[in-house]
């Protein structure tokens, strides 16, 4: 009998998978993308050092208030504008993106085009 794996397996095996692929540097560090079924977490990584320069999620006070539901794509996109508006009062305008295993589509898409059109490049 074939055992089936479960989606979460399934996505922490893909997220190795790219994170074999890129990494963040000091100068180009990386947007690390999580979504559950109720919020949305985004950070900027500095892999080199294993430092979070920057981080925004749904669970934050501020950000929750602006919000009416945290599990909605409107939700993700606002997610996705502050940690651009936080990468860039840092000096951070290009990252790599990395999706976390989840598939580029609805609310990683998203966060992503949020982010892209906040003034964050890549």
């Amino acid at each position: 009998m074939v055992s089936k794996q479960s989606r979460s397996e399934i996505r922490r095996k893909k997220h190795y998978r790219l994170r074999n692929r890129f990494a963040g540097t000091a100068e180009r560090p990386r947007l690390a993308v999580f979504r559950s079924n109720n919020h949305m977490y985004a950070q900027i990584i500095d892999d080199s050092v294993g430092h979070t320069l920057a981080s925004a999620s749904t669970v934050e006070k501020e950000i929750k208030a602006e919000l009416e539901n945290t599990d909605t794509v409107d939700a993700a996109a606002y997610v996705g504008t502050v940690i651009a508006k936080r990468a860039i009062e840092k000096g951070i305008t290009e990252v790599v993106f990395d999706r976390g295993g989840f598939i580029y589509q609805g609310k990683v898409q998203a966060l992503a085009d949020a982010a892209r059109e906040a003034g964050l490049k890549f």
